[in-house]
């Protein structure tokens, strides 16, 4: 007889906190995917002392799909969340997901491809972001235009290629043990850290427009700002850790907020910096937001796009430059900057 071939497993792992609203459609999502023949999955997924009814309706599921596992991630935050995962997932490969996103039915086992064919560390799929609602829309538009992200190619859904980062990552398991886990020191941006430390260590990222999935991002402008203060607060603390920035472009936003202030400083002694600034910016915005309009094919987004847009560059380099003065005094990051929230 010939002996029945052992399948390899495949370990998702994905982190949650108060996300009810999600839950269903994500666990349904991953399940339906296609893997490759002689592969199974497990789907961990780290709950962060969810109080909405996550967590109860995740045991639901458990308890009906053995292929579902709950972690229990008492740090509470996306870090904390994926290393609770690793420590328990059993796979030759890991593969992370995040509840707020579909995913192409292939998408599974396209990164299951990509890996074995580049040869990667670690390897994923363009960040493709689709609103919910006429601000989610203008929201999603300005997130996927080359203008406002300064020409990330994370957000190019045609690129084929290494990149410095890429959008949630798939990795042998092996990745982890030579790489180290994720910083949990770091609220936000662990996984941009993550990636910088990979590319650091000689290790190399790859981005495939085979790997499908659509984004959900926020659906309002204070929700928008509160994200991007965030990200750009934690942006210090990378650097300080590996003396770089992940990507040049990710201290743009902050040089705008410190020439912005900069000109509010002069304006006792003269207008002219401020008026040369918003011209400067106004031009940029209007272009900004007709690139985006455009490339997002709905013009009636057009009037919403420039405080999106503003919305963005503020948030980011205004979160920075709290980060650094947190940084510059050698004190512990805020505990305002510390909750995640939607």
């Amino acid at each position: 007889m010939t002996p029945t071939a052992v399948p390899r497993l495949l370990s998702v792992i994905a982190p949650c906190r108060n996300e009810a609203a999600f839950i269903d459609a994500f666990c349904d999502s991953v399940l339906r995917q296609q893997l490759p023949e002689g592969w199974s999955m497990e789907v961990l997924i780290a709950d962060g002392q969810s109080d909405d009814g996550s967590r109860e309706r995740l045991l639901e599921r458990c308890a009906a799909d053995p292929r579902l596992l709950l972690v229990d991630n008492p740090g509470r935050i996306v870090s904390t969340g994926l290393n609770a995962c690793i420590a328990q997932a059993r796979g030759e490969v890991i593969a992370r997901l995040d509840i707020h996103t579909q995913f192409a039915p292939d998408y599974l086992a396209r990164c299951i491809e990509q890996l074995a064919r580049s040869g990667a560390d670690n390897v994923g799929g363009p960040w493709v972001a689709q609103g919910t609602g006429p601000m989610g829309e203008a929201i999603a538009a300005a997130f996927q235009c080359r203008w406002v992200v300064g020409g990330a190619r994370s957000r190019d859904r045609s690129y084929e290629g290494e990149v410095d980062t890429v959008y949630l990552g798939c990795w042998r398991r092996e990745a982890f043990a030579r790489f180290g886990l994720f910083d949990e020191a770091l609220v936000r941006n662990q996984d941009d850290e993550h990636n910088l430390r990979l590319r650091m260590a000689g290790g190399r990222i790859w981005q495939s427009s085979a790997i499908r999935s659509v984004y959900h991002p926020r659906n309002s402008l204070r929700h928008l700002l509160a994200q991007q203060r965030q990200y750009g607060y934690w942006r210090p603390f990378v650097v300080r850790k590996h003396g770089q920035p992940g990507s040049r472009r990710q201290l743009v936003p902050a040089l705008f907020v410190a020439a912005l202030a900069l000109a509010a400083l002069l304006l006792p002694w003269t207008p002219w910096p401020a008026a040369a600034l918003l011209a400067l910016y106004g031009g940029y915005l209007a272009l900004a937001s007709v690139a985006a309009a455009r490339a997002a094919g709905a013009w009636r987004l057009l009037w919403r796009l420039p405080a999106v847009i503003a919305a963005f560059h503020i948030g980011y380099g205004w979160g920075t430059w709290r980060g650094l003065w947190d940084v510059l005094r050698a004190r512990a990051p805020s505990s305002r900057f510390a909750r995640i929230t939607r």
